[in-house]
């Protein structure tokens, strides 16, 4: 496919009733190892997990070049539509988009970071912008970090600047909100009843809903953050564990 394919596709995928299932990725092998499993339908980055995979911690620690560097590597490694977590844009979201589209890359997330909300919709019209100069319907999962970064406001507070900042960013041109820091069924239920079937983003974690609960309530896709990695580097660490203990080297699966 085209790139202008891919993202064309990448848009129906979210607008489809089956929820958009994303496991993010972090390097070339991981990328690769998700694409050959049946039913892997895009590939989704993690900011947090290739910043650490460089040694940096999360935040834009990172320099624009590093990520997006990895973030072309895999883009490049696989056949399948690619999102990439491009945290706040690092200080130029409409070039780090352009960027990105010019190593084939068809939608990202932006993150507000809770800074005011005209800024996150300068963000968004912005990056939106670049991408259309490019000629890339560009999917732009739009970060509000209402929950994220409030843990300590009430539920009700939060959600309600989630769906004012969501809507905003709606009216900007944003296809998908997504709102980390929210397992609630009934808070996740509120988001799509205000925001639109189709139009929710949620990152989930151990413990939280199913997939097919998010699906029955109508959220656009569901990704892990950089859980896949933690879980990896686990079982890892169990294995020199193992073997440290006198253990023999257990035959790799498949």
């Amino acid at each position: 496919m085209t790139i202008a394919e891919r993202a064309a596709e990448f848009l129906r995928l979210h607008r489809a009733t089956e929820i958009l299932t994303l496991v993010n990725c972090w390097d070339v092998i991981s990328a690769k190892t998700v694409a050959q499993v049946p039913g892997t339908k895009a590939i989704a980055t993690a900011s947090h997990a290739i910043s650490a995979s460089y040694g940096y911690p999360d935040g834009e620690a990172i320099s624009a070049d590093e990520m997006l560097t990895a973030v072309g590597r895999i883009a490049a490694a696989v056949d399948l539509p690619v999102t990439a977590d491009l945290e706040a844009g690092y200080g130029d979201p409409a070039e780090t988009v352009r960027r990105a589209i010019g190593l084939g890359v068809v939608g990202a997330n932006l993150e507000d970071q809770l800074k005011p909300v005209a800024e996150g919709v300068a963000m968004v019209t912005a990056a939106l912008k670049a991408a259309e100069s490019e000629g890339v319907g560009f999917v732009l999962n739009a970060r509000t970090d209402a929950f994220l970064r409030a843990p300590d406001r009430p539920a009700d507070q939060s959600l309600a600047d989630a769906i004012e900042r969501g809507k905003a960013y709606q009216q900007a041109g944003a296809q998908c909100i997504f709102v980390p820091g929210v397992l609630s069924l009934d808070l996740i239920g509120e988001l799509v009843a205000a925001l639109g079937q189709q139009q929710v983003s949620i990152m989930n974690l151990p413990g939280g809903p199913t997939n097919q609960q998010l699906q029955d309530l109508g959220v656009a896709r569901v990704s892990i953050g950089p859980a896949g990695q933690l879980i990896s580097l686990a079982g890892y660490a169990d294995l020199a564990r193992q073997l440290y203990d006198g253990g023999a080297l257990p035959t790799p699966p498949g």
